[in-house]
Order: structure tokens, then sequence, then C-alpha cells
């Protein structure tokens, strides 16, 4: 993608962001609309458009992509965990954890899709939604562990049965058995599929600007830990992954995908864990809006990097 088509992409991201603001300000997005908002988001269009984002006409290529994405994924945050645990020994008590957890933890739902498929379409929805299937799997385990200090007896058990009925899990299964198996879907049924899906670019942009609208950040403008924490969130650990990417020699969109998802901003998990168990819950709400105003400028110079 050009870059001036990708700086379009990410403008209209940010129009739209800025009627959420105006939404939220002018109390049109009330809170529990916007938490309605937030379970159509997540329950119905973010996984109608992983499914429709299966269905084109792609190649063997692409089904090897998506097995390589796999390791990459996993390889992925393997790396981002332990830059993120290294970098932040300077920092101390609950603050340190609240940036590790938006260090490995991005916005894959509300921004990364709709950026990826702004860069590559259906394809890199598809990388994409590999990619959120170990979040998923790690915000519900090793995400809670940092927060709770240790998982109570029977915790795992639970939550492998809450992940297999995670609509974003199903999502993924369906697309891969479609992929498998060669199923082409047409008509009505498709068009559907697609319509749903589709929302889930404007909805997201609706949701991240009343979450940016009700957050106070002045307070923290003097909190050197802001300013670093964003820094490793942003910058160092994208560009740590891209460097050893390098070594792969592989330049396909399963990488640069996986590559961009690691430079989203943090996850609105950050500010909802911290909220659930008290641990500078204001500080991580400013992470998670400072960490996604400023992606707007860091992601499309990341891929102009990249690509």
């Amino acid at each position: 993608m050009e870059l001036s088509t990708l700086t379009e992409s990410v403008l209209s991201l940010f129009i739209i962001i800025l009627v959420g603001v105006y939404g939220s300000k002018k109390n049109i997005i009330t809170p529990e609309l916007n938490k309605g908002l937030t379970d159509i988001l997540i329950k119905i269009a973010l996984p109608f458009m992983i499914v429709s984002s299966f269905m084109f006409t792609y190649d063997e290529s692409i089904k090897s992509n998506v097995l390589k994405t796999f390791y990459y994924s996993l390889c992925t945050y393997a790396i981002m965990a332990a830059v993120s645990y290294t970098m932040l020994l300077p920092v101390k008590k609950d603050k340190k954890t609240v940036l590790h957890f938006a260090n490995i933890f991005v916005n894959t739902g509300y921004i990364g899709f709709p950026v990826l498929n702004s860069v590559f379409g259906s394809e890199g929805v598809i990388y994409g939604s590999i990619f959120n299937i170990f979040f998923v799997v790690f915000v519900w385990t090793y995400g809670i562990l940092l927060y709770k200090g240790q998982l109570e007896n029977g915790y795992l058990k639970k939550e492998i049965i809450s992940l297999l009925l995670n609509p974003s899990i199903i999502a993924v299964i369906i697309g891969l058995t479609l992929m498998t198996f060669g199923v082409e879907i047409k008509g009505p049924l498709l068009i559907s599929i697609k319509s749903i899906g589709n929302i889930t670019g404007p909805l997201s942009m609706f949701i991240i600007g009343v979450i940016l609208s009700n957050v106070k950040t002045k307070n923290y403008l003097k909190e050197w830990t802001l300013y670093y924490g964003i820094t490793i969130k942003l910058i160092i650990i994208p560009l740590i992954i891209y460097l050893l990417s390098l070594m792969l020699k592989d330049s396909s969109n399963a990488v640069y995908s996986v590559i961009i998802m690691t430079a989203m901003p943090a996850s609105a998990m950050t500010s909802i864990l911290a909220e659930s168990y008290n641990k500078e819950k204001e500080f991580a709400a400013v992470i998670v809006s400072a960490t996604t105003l400023i992606s707007l400028l860091t992601v499309p110079l990341l891929i102009k990097i990249i690509m």
C-alpha cells in the first residue's frame, strides 16, 4: 500500500475517533450505550469481520503463511514479554505491572484489525486473527497472573472452557474450516456477513473516542514512567521485533502483519483489569489513551520503515 493511501486510511480512522469524542462530550454516547457498543463490537461485528476475511480467493502461499503466523505470533509474545520485563526493571510496584501488561497486550480488536484491513485487506485480517488467538489465551492466563499475583485452583480449567466459547476464537475456527475444506459462501449470506463485519472499523473508533474523551492526562504530564512506558511500547518493542524478523529473510504479509500488531497501542484490558484489581487504575487509563493517540503517528511511520 502507498504511504499516501495508508495516511488517508489512518486519518479517516482518526476523524471517526473525533466523532466518538464529540458523541461522548455531548452525552450522545452515554457510558451505558458505550458498553452496549463494545458488546456489539466484541461479540458480533469483530467475529463476523474475522469470518468474512477468510472468504476470498487465495493461493497455497496464504495457507502456508497462516501456519507460519501461529509460531511467529507465539515467538513474538515471548519476545515482547522478555523485552518489557528487562526494560521495566527501573519501574517499581503497580506502575510496573500496568506498563508490563500494556507492553504485551496490544489493542488487536479496536485498532489492530481495522489497520491491517486498511493495509493488507482480508489477508491481513486473517493473520491478525491468528495473532489475536494468543492475545485471548495469554490475557486470561498470564495477564490475570500479573494483576492478581496468583491463579486460583480450577481457574485454568474454567478459562479454557471460556476461551473455546470466545466469539473471536469461534470465528477463527469457522474461518479456518472454510479455508481448509474450500467451502464457498455466496449470495445474501455472504453479503450479510461482510456487511456486519464492515461496521467493525467505525464502531471501534467510536469506542476509542469515548475512552479518550473521559481521561484527564494533565495529572500525569510530569510522570517520567508515562513517557518511558510509551517509548518502550510504541517504538522500542516494535523495532526490536522488526530487526529480529530480518533474520528470517521472510518478506511475506504474515511477518509484516505480526510486526504491525506489536506496534498497536495498549489494549483496553490494561485499564479494565487495573480497575478490577485496583492497581493504578487512573495511570492505566492514561497509558491506554496516550498510546492510542500517539500510535496514530507511530504506526504509519513503522509501516513506512518495514515496507
